[in-house]
């Protein structure tokens, strides 16, 4: 009776152990992306989402080929000097004379929704795009899983749209 109490105990601790680590995705499974425009003018909102687009798109091609966290850092790492570039273009283009800066930090995000996906509140890897002062509302996504490749508005307030090459992907990454 006594060896049935002790082995109960130890089971019981070390299931209490691993319930308190996390399983599956952690934060750490998530690159964000985050465009945080110089004000609130109707302008400068409007170029935000002109960068948003041009971004997505040029790296659409690249994200659909990535397969782990870790080759999207580096994919970002190795390009913020051409987010940098597209986005001043752009920049330029509209009239302004603020220009973008690129980079990868760690920040927190609240809660996201992308239809029956939730990222939870919490602190995760993201490219940030800031545009001039970078005090006005801001546009995000995620980047790897590459979920905001697969919006299907500029906003993206519609949910998410999977394609079938991407989607075993996703599904790897929220079961």
């Amino acid at each position: 009776m006594k060896i049935l109490v002790s082995l109960g105990f130890v089971v019981g601790t070390v299931a209490i152990i691993l319930l308190g680590f996390p399983t599956g995705n952690t934060d750490r499974d998530f690159l964000r992306f985050h465009i945080r425009a110089n004000s609130n003018a109707a302008s400068d909102q409007a170029v935000k989402y002109t960068i948003q687009q041009s971004v997505i798109n040029d790296f659409t091609p690249m994200f659909s080929n990535i397969t782990t966290m870790e080759d999207a850092m580096s994919s970002m790492r190795n390009n913020l000097r051409r987010i940098e570039a597209i986005s001043n273009e752009i920049l330029i283009s509209y009239g302004k004379t603020y220009t973008a800066r690129a980079s990868l930090q760690w920040e927190h995000f609240p809660t996201r929704n992308y239809r029956d996906v939730t990222l939870p509140e919490g602190f995760y890897n993201a490219v940030i795009i800031e545009l001039g002062a970078g005090l006005g509302d801001n546009w995000w996504c995620v980047i790897y899983p590459p979920l905001c490749f697969l919006q299907n508005n500029i906003g993206g307030n519609q949910g998410v749209v999977y394609r079938s090459r991407l989607n075993e992907i996703i599904n790897r990454f929220f079961r």
